[in-house]
């Protein structure tokens, strides 16, 4: 029985074939992965600027870093002494890095679930507009625990906190004025008011610049509505 002859043709053509199919359906798999991975990122990202009232995530505890959780009352002292706020990601103005979308789309495929309820901290100019500062973006866990995701941007100035520290509360801003006060009557030259130069007249020289400096204060205050650390750190308002 003579066997038949191979047609070369036909057969570099049955290769081509199949080999078309395999790309076909390789390139299929690959283009049905990357929608998956646009349509991920597209519900991540409106997630982060979107409203929820999320109050817990489900995370599988066991797969979280400890040293990331945190409580709101470690958040509230931290914002309070730097003055930061700690608001929802939809009153962020600044530009989410990718790599902190990249970094939720981790978490939730370890943890299987659909993170929400995104917050941020951050310095109050960064909820109006763009900056290099230092903003952290927090989710939820449950019973006033956050889990921190991500960290971006620059440090913050190694006197924020001294800067910042007479915006705490009044007695604080009431002794810097004080000082401030003190400072600003040594300057004043001796016998400016007077022949003599008594201790009673620098203090009465005194009590006057402190209260043109205290006016200043509290008029420029006011006319920006300012507030105090501990009013503004989870406020969502313009002014305070």
């Amino acid at each position: 029985m003579l066997l038949p002859k191979i047609d070369l043709e036909k057969k570099l053509e049955k290769i081509k074939t199949q080999r078309l199919k395999s790309e076909d359906h390789t390139l299929k798999k690959v283009l049905d992965i990357l929608s998956q991975v646009d349509k991920d990122y597209e519900r991540i990202e409106n997630n982060l600027h979107s409203s929820h009232k999320t109050i817990k995530n489900n995370f599988n505890i066991d797969e979280l870093d400890h040293l990331k959780i945190y409580h709101l009352e470690d958040i509230k002292n931290i914002c309070i002494d730097y003055r930061l706020r700690f608001l929802d990601t939809k009153y962020f103005k600044g530009k989410l890095p990718a790599e902190a979308v990249s970094k939720i789309k981790q978490l939730e495929n370890v943890h299987h679930t659909e993170i929400k309820g995104f917050k941020i901290i951050a310095p109050s100019k960064l909820f109006k507009l763009e900056d290099k500062d230092d903003p952290l973006l927090f989710a939820p866990i449950g019973n006033d625990y956050y889990y921190l995701i991500h960290k971006w941007g620059n440090d913050l100035h190694p006197f924020r906190k001294i800067l910042m520290w007479p915006f705490k509360n009044i007695v604080n801003l009431t002794i810097l004025v004080g000082i401030l006060s003190y400072f600003a009557t040594l300057l004043i030259p001796n016998g400016l008011f007077s022949k003599s130069s008594t201790s009673a007249e620098f203090w009465i020289i005194y009590f006057f610049v402190f209260k043109c400096l205290a006016a200043v204060v509290i008029f420029y205050g006011f006319a920006l509505g300012k507030n105090f650390n501990p009013a503004i750190w989870n406020s969502k308002y313009f002014n305070s």
